[in-house]
């Protein structure tokens, strides 16, 4: 007697993909498959039949940026990069996703100087993926060895200290992930799912991890409200306080700068290299002072990408993680003492010309006043969404 009909377990579809003829002439036994059911593996945080809004999200009209170009965010691909993004499988021991370097109560960033691999610690600090999307700089990795996001996504993985599937250092490949993916039933029906197959490639996980990576955006901030009520960035926003604006203007306004580095007048010039509205970095942009140093090689001067402006801060004004690439500060206040106060150090060949007016360290000569204005304009940069958005939480 031959089975014909698809048995159907508690949670799992047992699909039978050929049969085996027994020593027994009259009897076939059915050779199965078990695909585990998407919908028992995470409950109703992951409805195919009704998939989170990530391609057709609300962008205000003054956002103009978009790189989503060769890779437009699709509901169903978003859905597989999330879940791709939080599946700690992705690592060769099972315990560390990229979830757990890019939190979402951190802004998608790092409280650590440096996050905990498999192998170790990480080798920088974890950067911020706020609106990733909304950037001119399509580079990625403080040092931008990555030529776009969906190149920089498996990256971490491939790398022995982080994710472990390097190929080296008796670690397994990137093909073995993919083999291992590929035999787990949750990916054979989304994969399929997104793209019509059960194949699972780099390529495919690249694809997914960054349109979830770009569907990431924070558009809920005081400054959008006030840039939504205003003509334009230069006039005052009227939802902010006379510090806020204050704060704004010396953000926006170059300095003006003496035969010797010294600011006579002006503001702070940041929007130089984290122009408004986007506040993201000027892809021309080089090294910002901060060289840090690399055992074996000397100073550290290549790092020149940064994430965005927003977020820097959570809305009760703590900051999500140290900033810059080595994690060096830990407070706005000695962010912007590093910009009012730039010396050359010596071996510095790649310093932003922005930073040393006429060759001499800029020195702003910035007051306490200045200061908090310009720290209170930051903060309301700072949205509420995107820390509890749940089509950006973990869907396990």
């Amino acid at each position: 007697m031959k089975v014909k009909d698809l048995l159907f377990l508690t949670s799992t579809f047992i699909v039978l993909s050929s049969c085996s003829k027994s020593e027994n002439e009259d009897v076939y036994i059915p050779i199965i498959e078990s695909y585990t059911n998407v919908e028992a593996t995470f409950g109703s945080s992951v409805n195919l039949n009704s998939l989170a809004n990530y391609a057709n999200q609300a962008i205000p009209g003054y956002i103009t940026k978009d790189n989503t170009a060769g890779n437009p965010i699709t509901n169903k691909g978003a859905t597989l990069g999330r879940v791709l993004f939080y599946d700690k499988n992705l690592s060769s021991n099972n315990t560390i996703s990229c979830a757990s370097c890019h939190k979402q109560a951190d802004a998608f960033s790092d409280i650590s100087v440096t996050s905990t691999g498999v192998n170790g610690a990480t080798g920088r600090h974890s950067m911020r993926l706020i609106n990733t999307r909304f950037a001119v700089e399509r580079k990625f990795f403080w040092d931008e060895r990555a030529a776009t996001l969906e190149i920089q996504t498996t990256q971490p993985i491939q790398n022995h200290a982080e994710m472990g599937f390097s190929g080296t250092n008796g670690d397994q490949s990137i093909t073995d992930l993919t083999v291992k993916l590929g035999a787990i039933g949750y990916y054979k029906k989304l994969f399929k799912f997104v793209y019509g197959d059960e194949q699972v490639t780099e390529v495919r996980i690249q694809t997914a991890l960054a349109q979830f990576i770009r569907s990431i955006q924070s558009f809920d901030s005081k400054y959008d409200i006030g840039r939504t009520l205003a003509a334009s960035d230069a006039q005052p926003f009227t939802n902010f306080t006379a510090q806020e604006n204050q704060g704004k203007n010396l953000f926006l306004t170059p300095p003006v700068f003496d035969a010797t580095g010294n600011r006579t007048s002006g503001g702070f010039g940041c929007a130089g290299c984290h122009a408004a509205p986007e506040f993201d970095i000027d892809p021309n942009t080089r090294n910002n002072g901060i060289i840090g140093n690399i055992s074996g090689i000397g100073i550290d001067i290549t790092n020149t990408r940064a994430p965005s402006l927003r977020d820097i801060v959570k809305i009760d004004g703590t900051t999500n993680g140290p900033m810059m690439h080595t994690g060096v500060f830990t407070s706005l206040q000695t962010v912007i003492g590093h910009y009012g106060n730039i010396n050359i150090a010596t071996g510095n060949t790649n310093l932003d010309t922005r930073l040393m007016p006429n060759g001499f360290g800029q020195q702003l000569n910035v007051t306490a006043t200045e200061v908090n204005a310009t720290i209170a304009f930051i903060k309301t940069l700072s949205g509420t969404n995107v820390y509890v958005d749940s089509k950006w939480s973990s869907p396990f």
